[in-house]
């Protein structure tokens, strides 16, 4: 199937998504990697509000490159999610609904997503150009001193991405190979 979703997105939203779904991503999305997630969970912890709104959030795990003069931002592909993997559960449990990046993710991962009802999109890794075509607007909103991995608020639309994780656990990046395997006699 294919959905075009506006962000932030609602648990009807990320629990109709299956597995290999393509959604054309719109409105506003948050950038994080692991420095500023560990920041998060620290604040957390201490009783503090996170510096956006968790409930229906997206957030992109990227360190965008800077930005041309005259762009918006400069080149924005993902990077390998499991460095957010510690707490991205933590997240899922306040209400974040999708997160987006590359690579596998951990089986606590999975299960927090399974229990909020969460999906794990995937970006071409390698595309950052194409991705940064469809950001309109971009503001860093904590954690300047980050640089790249400053927390950014992005307006982006119809940013093409894969369910690769959905909100049952379905996943992809295991039955996909299964499947080749499968097809091409290596079962």
């Amino acid at each position: 199937m294919e959905y075009h979703l506006t962000a932030p997105l609602s648990l009807e939203d990320s629990k109709k998504l299956r597995m290999g779904d393509r959604v054309y991503l719109s409105g506003t999305i948050y950038t994080g990697r692991d420095a500023a997630h560990k920041r998060f969970v620290e604040a957390l912890d201490r009783g503090e509000d996170l510096p956006f709104p968790v409930e229906g959030s997206v957030m992109f795990f990227v360190g965008p490159s800077p930005a041309a003069p005259g762009q918006v931002i400069g080149a924005c592909g993902p990077t390998s999610s499991y460095r957010m993997d510690a707490f991205s559960p933590r997240l899922l449990a306040l209400g974040q609904r999708a997160m987006i990046g590359k690579g596998k993710r951990s089986p606590e991962v999975i299960q927090a997503m399974q229990d909020h009802g969460a999906v794990y999109l995937a970006a071409v890794g390698g595309a950052g150009a194409l991705l940064a075509g469809c950001v309109k607007e971009a503001q860093v909103i904590a954690y300047e001193d980050l640089g790249a991995e400053a927390v950014r608020k992005l307006r982006v639309e119809n940013m093409p991405l894969l369910v690769v994780i959905d909100s049952e656990g379905n996943n992809l990046y295991e039955s996909g190979p299964a499947a080749w395997r499968a097809e091409n006699g290596y079962a």
